[in-house]
C-alpha cells in the first residue's frame, strides 16, 4: 500500500512539471505568427534620415548619377515580392486578430494594421492588377546596388518612402523627380510606373513592420508566460521561485525592449515581492550597456516610430487611390516640354497627347535613340513650314500618320515582321483585302478543281462545278481574311482638341439645326428647343442657330410664309435679347427661299438638308448671302464660326 501511495505521488509530481515543458517548448513558440523563424532576421523598415523637400531634391540629384542600369533581358522579382508581401501580412493580421479576441492588448501599430487592413488589401489587388507579368521587364532595371535586378523607378520609390518615413505628397514627389531628371532621364514609361512602385514599396514597408510588430507580440507572449508563472509561484509556493528563474534563464528568452517592457510591467505591480526576478533582469542587461528603464524607454519610441511609418504609409497608400496621375507624367515628362513647341499640342486632349508620347517611345524602343532625341527630331520636321500640306507642320502627321515611316527611317528602327506585314497591308487596305481574298479563293478553288480532273470527269461537269466550288469556296475565304484582319488592321484614333474648359475664341463653334417651318407653332417649338440646347451649354465663343426652309409647294410662295418667316425673326432676337445680347450674336436665324425643281416639279428648297449645310458653310467661309432671303444675327459673329455642330429637330444636345 505504501508503495502505490508514492508511485501516485510522483505522478502528480511529474505532471505539471510535463506540462510546463510543453508550455514553454511548443504552445509558446508556435503561438500567433506561423514563420516566426523565417522572418526573424527580416530588414528593418524603410526609415533613414529624414529629409526636408530641399535636401530630397539634393539627394535625388546624387541617387540619379549612381544609378546603373542593365541593358540585357532583365529579371522579373517584384511579382513574387507582392505576393510574398501579402502571405505575410496576412499572417500578422491574423496574429493581431487572435490576440484582441484573447483581450490582449495591441500596440498602436498593430491597431493601425486591424483598422485599415481592408484598404491594404485593396492596394495589393490593385498592384496585382496595374503589375502584369513581365511588366518590369520592360523597364530600365539596376546592375548593381542591394536592389540589383529591381526596376531603376523602384529604388527611387524606396528611397522617398525612406527619407519622409512614408509620408509622400505630390509637391515634394515632382520636385524629386525633376531633380533627378537634371541628371539622368526617365523615360516615359517609367513616369507611368511611379504610382504603382510607390504602392510597391509601401506595401513593402507595411510588411517590415508587421514584421516587427509580430516578433514584439511573440516576445510579449514569451513575457506573459514567464510573468504568470512567477506571479503563480510566488502565491503558491514562494520558496520555488528560484527555481522557476533558473528555468527561464535556461529557456534563454529574448533579452530586447518588447519582452523587458511587458515582463517588468507585470511583476512592478506585485511590488518589492518581485525585486528578485527583476534584479536578475539588470543582471542580464549589465552586458549590454542598459538598464531596465533605457529599455522601456526605447521600447516606448519604438513603438511611437512604429506608429508613425504605418500611419504615415497608409494615409500615403489613400494618397494614390486619390490623386489624378495624368497631371503629374505630364508635369515632369521630358518628353512634354519638347512636344509643347508644336503650337497645337497644347490644346489638344490628354488622351490624344498621351498617344503621342506614346508613339515617341514605341518608336524609341524599336531604336537605339533616346525618347528625347525622337520627339526633337519630330518637332524639326513639324517646323519646317510646308505650304503644300499644312498637315505636315503638325507633330501628329509624323506620331501617328504617314509621317512615322519617315522618323522610324531616321532612327533606324528594327520593326517586327508582324509590324512590317501590318504596315505592307495599311498602305494599300482596299487592295491588300480584296486581293488576298481572290488569292485564298483560287488556291482553294485550284486545290478542289485539279481533284475532280484527277477523277475523269467529263470537261462541262468540271466546269460547271468549279462555278459553284467558286462561289462557296469564296465564303470561306472572305471569313478567314477578316479574321486576319482584325489582327493586322489598327483603328486610328482621331487626334482630338481640348475644350473641357472652354471653346477658345480661334475655335468658335456653331450648333445649327437644319429644319422645315411650316406654321407658327412650329417656329414656337423650334425657338424652345434651341432656347434650353443653350441653357444647358452656356460657353463663350458657341453658338446657335436655326437653318430653315418652307415645306414643298407648287408655288414659290404661299399665304402666311411671311407671317412665320417674320416671327421667327422677332423670336431670335427677341431670345438675344433676353440674355443680354444686343449684337443678336448667340441666336441667328438663316431661312432660304423655295426654288424650283424641274425634275419633282415642285418649289423647294434646294437640294434640302444637304443643300441648306453645303449653303452655310459658303456662306460662314466666303460671305455668300445670295442663297438666303434673311439672314438675322451679327455677321462679324457668324464669319468666325471655326466648326459646325449639326443637330437635327429631335435630337437634344447634352
Amino acid at each position: 500500500m505504501p508503495q502505490k501511495k508514492t508511485q501516485s505521488k510522483d505522478i502528480f509530481e511529474i505532471l505539471p512539471q510535463a506540462i510546463a515543458s510543453l508550455k514553454k517548448n511548443i504552445f509558446i513558440p508556435f503561438f500567433g505568427f506561423n514563420r516566426i523563424k523565417e522572418y526573424a532576421n527580416e530588414k528593418a523598415p524603410l526609415r533613414s534620415e529624414l529629409f526636408t523637400e530641399e535636401q530630397l531634391a539634393q539627394y535625388a540629384q546624387t541617387l540619379a548619377l549612381n544609378h546603373t542600369t542593365v541593358k540585357e533581358e532583365p529579371a522579373e522579382h517584384l511579382l513574387k515580392r507582392l505576393a510574398e508581401n501579402e502571405d505575410v501580412l496576412l499572417d500578422v493580421h491574423g496574429m493581431l486578430t487572435q490576440s484582441v479576441k484573447q483581450n490582449n492588448r495591441v500596440v498602436p501599430a498593430g491597431e493601425w494594421l486591424l483598422d485599415n487592413f481592408y484598404l491594404i488589401e485593396e492596394q495589393i489587388y490593385t498592384g496585382k492588377k496595374h503589375l502584369p507579368k513581365g511588366y518590369s521587364k520592360g523597364l530600365p532595371q539596376l546592375i548593381k546596388g542591394d536592389y540589383a535586378g529591381f526596376p531603376r523607378v523602384y529604388h527611387i520609390a524606396v528611397e522617398i518612402i525612406s527619407h519622409t518615413d512614408g509620408r509622400v505628397n505630390l509637391k515634394s514627389l515632382i520636385r524629386f523627380i525633376k531633380s533627378y531628371q537634371g541628371a539622368t532621364n526617365l523615360k516615359i514609361g517609367e513616369l507611368w510606373a511611379i504610382p504603382i512602385m510607390l504602392r510597391l514599396a509601401l506595401i513593402e514597408n507595411l510588411r517590415r513592420i508587421s514584421i516587427q510588430i509580430a516578433l514584439d507580440i511573440e516576445s510579449k507572449n514569451y513575457a506573459n508566460y514567464w510573468a504568470d508563472e512567477l506571479i503563480q509561484t510566488l502565491e503558491k509556493e514562494p520558496k520555488n521561485l528560484v527555481l522557476v528563474i533558473a528555468d527561464m534563464a535556461r529557456a534563454n528568452p529574448p533579452m530586447d525592449s518588447s519582452f523587458i517592457a511587458e515582463f517588468t510591467r507585470q511583476l512592478q505591480e506585485k511590488g518589492t515581492a518581485m525585486a528578485l526576478p527583476l534584479n536578475w533582469l539588470e543582471q542580464q542587461l549589465a552586458d549590454s550597456g542598459y538598464n531596465i528603464a533605457e529599455m522601456v524607454h526605447l521600447e516606448n519610441q519604438k513603438q511611437a516610430a512604429d506608429q508613425l511609418s504605418i500611419s504615415n504609409s497608409i494615409n500615403s497608400l489613400r494618397f494614390l487611390n486619390t490623386n489624378d496621375w495624368r497631371e503629374f507624367v505630364e508635369e515632369t515628362s521630358l518628353i512634354e516640354n519638347i512636344l509643347k513647341k508644336d503650337p497645337i499640342y497644347p490644346l489638344m486632349d490628354f488622351s490624344t497627347r498621351d498617344h503621342y508620347r506614346h508613339s515617341v517611345e514605341r518608336i524609341a524602343k524599336k531604336s537605339y535613340l533616346s525618347e528625347l532625341e525622337i520627339a526633337e527630331k519630330v518637332v524639326e520636321l513639324s517646323g519646317r513650314d510646308l505650304p503644300d500640306d499644312e498637315r505636315k507642320n503638325h507633330i501628329g502627321y509624323y506620331l501617328i500618320d504617314k509621317g512615322v515611316r519617315q522618323v522610324e527611317k531616321y532612327a533606324k528602327a528594327k520593326l517586327s515582321f508582324g509590324e512590317k506585314a501590318r504596315k505592307a497591308f495599311n498602305v494599300l487596305p482596299l487592295s491588300g483585302y480584296g486581293g488576298a481574298i481572290w488569292l485564298l479563293t483560287a488556291l482553294l478553288s485550284w486545290s478542289l478543281i485539279t481533284k475532280l480532273q484527277h477523277e475523269g470527269i467529263a470537261e462541262w461537269m468540271v466546269f460547271t462545278v468549279a462555278i459553284f466550288c467558286v462561289l462557296s469556296v469564296s465564303q470561306l475565304a472572305l471569313s478567314i481574311i477578316n479574321w486576319f484582319a482584325t489582327i493586322f488592321a489598327r483603328p486610328c484614333l482621331l487626334p482630338k482638341m481640348d475644350f473641357s474648359k472652354g471653346i477658345p475664341r480661334q475655335y468658335k463653334t456653331m450648333v445649327v439645326i437644319p429644319t422645315i417651318i411650316n406654321s407658327t407653332n412650329d417656329v414656337d417649338e423650334l425657338m424652345e428647343d434651341m432656347e434650353v440646347r443653350f441653357l444647358a451649354n452656356r460657353h463663350d465663343n458657341l453658338h446657335f442657330a436655326l437653318l430653315t426652309d418652307f415645306k414643298d409647294a407648287k408655288e414659290e410662295k404661299l399665304e402666311g410664309d411671311n407671317e412665320i418667316v417674320k416671327l421667327a425673326e422677332e423670336k431670335v432676337i427677341a431670345l438675344n435679347r433676353k440674355y443680354g445680347r444686343i449684337d443678336n450674336d448667340i441666336f441667328f436665324l438663316f431661312h432660304r427661299p423655295r426654288k424650283w425643281n424641274p425634275k419633282e416639279k415642285l418649289w423647294m428648297g434646294y437640294e434640302r438638308k444637304r443643300g441648306k449645310l453645303a449653303h452655310l458653310n459658303a456662306l460662314l467661309i466666303n460671305d455668300e448671302q445670295q442663297n438666303f432671303s434673311l439672314i438675322t444675327g451679327d455677321a462679324a459673329t457668324y464669319l468666325g464660326i471655326k466648326y459646325v455642330i449639326t443637330l437635327d429637330t429631335d435630337t437634344q444636345l447634352p
